[in-house]
């Protein structure tokens, strides 16, 4: 599980996407708008998030709206932005140049 969070995570549409959903369940022609990502691209980030297990489709009379698959997930996400944020922006690893890292 923690890889395929991973995988959501390391793109940032994908990324703005949970973190919209966080804040309520959208349609995809909605998010498209709001994020300003065309509607296709949208669609194959949002795929990638149903396969994650992160996102699930609930079908809203013709339409399809998009909601996290658990509302854990929106705690998960901000206590992971905090955690981020308490990090020493400053600072680049020790081992960065062997590492290839940071």
């Amino acid at each position: 599980m923690l890889a395929r969070f991973g995988r959501a995570l390391a793109d940032p549409t994908r990324c703005r996407i949970l973190l919209a959903l966080r804040d309520a369940p959208a349609y995809p022609a909605e998010l498209a708008d709001v994020l300003g990502v065309p509607r296709t691209r949208l669609s194959n980030h949002l795929a990638c998030l149903r396969d994650c297990g992160l996102v699930v489709t609930v079908p809203d009379g013709r339409r399809t709206r998009y909601e996290l698959a658990d509302p854990r997930l929106g705690h998960a996400l901000d206590d992971l932005r905090t955690a981020i944020v308490a990090v020493a922006t400053d600072r680049t690893c020790t081992d960065a140049e062997t590492q290839g890292c940071c």
